[in-house]
Parts: C-alpha cells; structure tokens; sequence
C-alpha cells in the first residue's frame, strides 16, 4: 500500500513529535517532520511528498522560500497551513486540502 508522505515543519520538537504522531495514527500517512528550513529541504529531497504542513509559528518568509524550493517538484505538493486545534482539526484539514486536488 502506498502511503502519502506528509511534511510537517514546526520550530518546536515537542509540538512537532505531537503533531507526527497524528498524522501516523492514519495508517494511509506517513508524518516526518523537521525543525528548520535547511531539515525540510534535506528530507524534501529524499522522497516524495504529497503535503507540506507549515504548522504555526513559521516566520512568513520561510514558508515562501520553502515553496519555492518545494514547487519545483513535479506535481508540487498540496501546501497546508495547521494553526492547531487537535487531531480531528488536523485530519479534517488534510483530508479536505486531498479532495480539493481530486485524491
């Protein structure tokens, strides 16, 4: 079974272990997450990503180099912003961004 890959990138690791943990109770998702920019770009380039997840807290001019570096892949990624809420928010908000795009 092919599992979406979700990227998830928070600056704190304690929410960011919290909001993996989330995304893998889904055994269709796979979480991995990063702390900076310079770790979501290495792990970005390593495999295939489905969502990028810009969690809160990511200073603006991060999220848009990390875009534009992101959009270069072929179909780019479904980008998401998660401010919070819990899992039911969190899960909702993946599976609504995956039907906008038709998955």
């Amino acid at each position: 079974m092919h599992r979406l890959n979700i990227l998830a990138i928070h600056r704190d690791p304690l929410i960011l272990a919290t909001v993996l943990r989330l995304i893998n109770t889904n055994e269709k998702w796979n979480g991995i997450g990063a702390k900076t920019d310079e770790e979501a770009i290495q792990l970005f380039q390593q495999q295939r990503v489905g969502i990028v997840l810009f969690c809160a807290g990511i200073e603006p001019e991060s999220e848009e180099k990390l875009k534009a570096v992101f959009s270069t892949q072929n179909p780019p990624p479904i980008f998401l912003q998660h401010y919070g809420g819990g899992s039911g928010l969190l899960s909702a908000e993946i599976y609504e961004a995956l039907a906008k795009q038709g998955h």
